[in-house]
């Protein structure tokens, strides 16, 4: 491992250098461009945005409107080594503060090598290990049972015969899940057992079978200080989703049982840091579906209704003031859309020949 960086935190006239992983900003995007944009609607901080991405493909590599210098970092492995290395060389070439990531599969090495990058310099603002794990699906009943909200009737299987009597009980549909990551929704005993295999093959054992349930799908956004209070939260209700499940439209929303359930996971579980609650919301009765340990790709629309999640995690992070989270109205709308960017090569070889850009 390379020497020690200065321990100073570099902030020039020009402010933070925040990077920011997730610019993957496709048909199924990432949390990142979002987030960048977030940070940067705060000019008091005066964020220096570090692109750190995994392909040289990653669309927010060349929105430099956004996103200012940007570096390709060695896939996670299961140490971690070759990304802190990557992390430490920004930090001593460029500049980097503090990382936001925001992908799944990056979150256990940053929770895992968090100290030693803060002896770096590099600050992050995360839930420790034994949080992270509350996302998995297997522990969800005693979540939801702790914040006060009901969960799908669930059925954790290691074998076909146990997903098939599964079935059985629940009947079809059924929705099919890894421990961590992904679903799909099944409407015969034969494509339960073919996404069964998928998903062993991908995250091993176990999987989770669910029922579906009706109502409207309805999510939040919120951000905990790691002492059990919450530094803001917006709740939204989808109101149409891509072919891959991402939200197109939204709309903010004020259920009273689903912002209490998630001040209560806040609380109970002292949550640090980002993190999406995903609900299906049926009259009075509250769903838990899944909790995710991170900004959401649909992040920046807390931030266009007043409530800047990122600017306040890097607040907190660098024990700046970070005031009462404000209140939002219920009723504002969000739209996603495409665009086309058009560019010069240039940034691209440089991307893949020297891993950074420009």
């Amino acid at each position: 491992m390379p020497e020690k960086c200065r321990l100073t935190v570099k902030r020039t006239m020009n402010g933070f250098y925040i990077g920011i992983s997730g610019i993957n900003a496709v048909d199924n995007p990432g949390p990142g461009i979002g987030v960048a944009r977030s940070l940067r609607e705060d000019t008091d901080l005066g964020a220096k945005i570090v692109g750190l991405a995994y392909d040289a493909l990653e669309p927010g590599v060349y929105m430099d409107w956004i996103v200012g210098k940007s570096f390709i970092l060695p896939y996670p492995s299961s140490d971690g080594d070759a990304l802190v290395e990557r992390l430490l060389y920004i930090k001593r070439n460029h500049g980097l503060d503090v990382v936001i990531p925001n992908l799944d599969a990056e979150l256990p090495l940053y929770i895992k090598h968090a100290p030693m990058l803060a002896d770096n310099g590099i600050r992050t603002f995360l839930p420790d290990m034994r949080q992270f794990r509350l996302r998995g699906k297997d522990r969800l009943c005693d979540i939801a049972s702790r914040i006060n909200i009901s969960l799908p009737l669930t059925k954790v299987v290691n074998s076909v015969d146990e997903l098939l009597r599964a079935i059985e009980e629940l009947g079809l549909p059924v929705m099919v899940k890894g421990i961590f990551y992904k679903a799909s929704k099944s409407y015969t005993a034969a494509e339960a057992v073919a996404h069964f295999h998928e998903l062993v093959a991908e995250w091993g054992y176990p999987v989770i079978l669910q029922q579906v349930v009706a109502g409207d799908e309805m999510n939040v956004v919120g951000l905990g200080d790691g002492e059990g209070n919450s530094l803001g939260m917006v709740g939204i209700k989808k109101l149409s989703i891509t072919a891959l499940g991402k939200i197109w439209t939204g709309v903010t929303v004020k259920n009273a049982r689903m912002l209490a359930a998630t001040e209560n996971f806040i609380h109970e579980f002292k949550w640090r840091g980002p993190f999406e609650m995903e609900c299906i919301v049926n009259g009075d009765e509250v769903f838990l579906i899944e909790i995710n340990p991170r900004f959401p790709a649909w992040s920046y629309f807390a931030t266009g209704v007043g409530i800047n999640l990122p600017s306040r995690l890097v607040r907190r992070a660098f024990e700046m003031p970070v005031p009462p989270p404000p209140r939002y109205e219920a009723g504002k709308l969000f739209v996603r859309y495409t665009y086309e960017l058009v560019t010069d090569m240039t940034n691209f070889k440089k991307a893949v020949t020297r891993g950074e850009t420009p």
